[in-house]
């Protein structure tokens, strides 16, 4: 079984980021886990086909991960990858991916006027 060290983006609803605007900010913060399994999927019928991969990865749970639905994004293999299942197994988290990521990360600001 493969291991894995990196960051997993998680948003802080409601946050105001300046008077009147409010938003959802995103905190990076680094975890250890399992890589359960690694595929990847082509989809589309397309010149430049979206990429997704089917990786399950496993992480212990903290404070931060317990409001599971704020998960967004892992990095793995240096790139951005949506979350788009969490599978509660106390204590552990098992994050299924799905395609690239391309919202909002802890680097970029939050929304504008």
């Amino acid at each position: 079984m493969a291991r894995f060290y990196d960051v997993i983006g998680i948003a802080q609803s409601n946050i105001e980021i300046r008077p009147g605007v409010y938003g959802d900010v995103i905190m990076e913060r680094k975890y250890y886990g399992d890589i359960l399994s690694d595929s990847r999927q082509l989809e589309g019928e397309k010149v430049n086909q979206d990429i997704s991969v089917g990786n399950s990865i496993s992480i212990i749970g903290d404070s931060f991960t317990n409001t599971f639905h704020a998960l967004r994004y892992i990095r793995w293999m240096g790139t951005l990858w949506i979350i788009n299942k969490v599978e509660m197994k106390s204590p552990r988290l098992i994050l299924s991916l799905g395609g690239v990521y391309n919202g909002p990360t802890a680097a970029t600001p939050g929304p504008t006027e």
